[in-house]
């Protein structure tokens, strides 16, 4: 997370975000030679009624404290949303602080007991996207799901994920822009660094969407997967959280085409709705190389 690292995020923000506002969408005319993508900085501080200067000092960090009124105005210019404009606001708003040290992610004893009931694919995942409990209708749906997996990390860099999901490409980037939600102003958590460090290495659809700096919220909707036995499958997703993890559930319609396929593969794989899988440990977070079988399922 080099730019995190750099203690300038907001700068780094504000300059992503105005590489990806072409011209025409601020009213400007686009010819000329430009030498940048998107807007230029005296553009942007043009459209947003400050000093040309003004708005350099903001992008290399040598002024962080921005008004509520200057923000408002940049947002307005860079086609910010409301989940877009909060995050431009947390940035400015940020201060040193001491790293937390956070308690290991544990799974509670009731949502192994919901786990063991559900008949749906349904898995427990922590702050980053480890798999930490699923039942067995969850690795029934994809082998990717099982506890010691993780969603990020499978998600980019297995092949047989990306064929999982009929739009990997939009999935992608709704993946990474939650990354980016969900690592909020956590910058030096290992387990975030060690993750983007290691995605950013090695897959180049990861470090174009990172350094886009998209921001998004991801907490339910439905998505369409391919399963290599029982086909294509239409589930709708909720994301619910439980104390300091969230369980996952997946579902169709009811008496749907993907109903009957998802009884299908319960069937076949003799899934046991009443035996959740194991939960994998807890007091230290699953790394090592990948193995080519997790998904991740946005």
């Amino acid at each position: 997370m080099k730019d995190e690292e750099s203690g300038n995020r907001l700068g780094s923000y504000l300059r992503a975000r105005r590489e990806l506002v072409s011209p025409a969408q601020a009213g400007l005319p686009s010819g000329g030679n430009r030498r940048v993508p998107g807007l230029r900085r005296e553009e942007v501080a043009l459209l947003a009624g400050i000093s040309a200067d003004y708005y350099l000092r903001l992008e290399r960090g040598r002024d962080k404290n921005p008004s509520p009124q200057v923000l408002a105005s940049l947002a307005r210019v860079l086609h910010l949303d409301d989940i877009e404009r909060t995050y431009l606001l947390g940035l400015a708003a940020a201060r040193p602080r001491t790293p937390r040290r956070r308690r290991p992610e544990q799974v509670p004893a009731r949502v192994h007991q919901l786990l063991a009931h559900l008949r749906i694919p349904a898995f427990v995942e922590g702050r980053a996207f480890d798999v930490l409990a699923a039942n067995p209708m969850a690795v029934a749906l994809s082998p990717r799901l099982r506890p010691g997996e993780n969603r990020l990390r499978s998600f980019f860099l297995d092949p047989e994920e990306q064929a999982f999901h009929q739009d990997w490409t939009k999935a992608a980037a709704d993946f990474v822009a939650t990354l980016r939600s969900t690592i909020g102003d956590d910058t030096d958590d290992p387990r975030f660094v060690e993750l983007v460090g290691e995605l950013a290495l090695s897959s180049g659809r990861f470090r174009t969407l990172w350094a886009r700096h998209d921001v998004r919220n991801l907490d339910g909707g439905t998505t369409t997967v391919h399963h290599p036995v029982v086909g294509d499958l239409r589930l709708h997703r909720d994301k619910l959280p439980v104390d300091d993890v969230i369980l996952v559930v997946y579902y169709p319609d009811k008496d749907s085409d993907s109903d009957e396929k998802l009884q299908l593969l319960a069937a076949l794989s003799h899934a046991a709705p009443t035996t959740p899988t194991d939960t994998a440990p807890t007091d230290t977070a699953p790394s090592g190389p990948v193995d080519t079988g997790h998904p991740r399922t946005p």
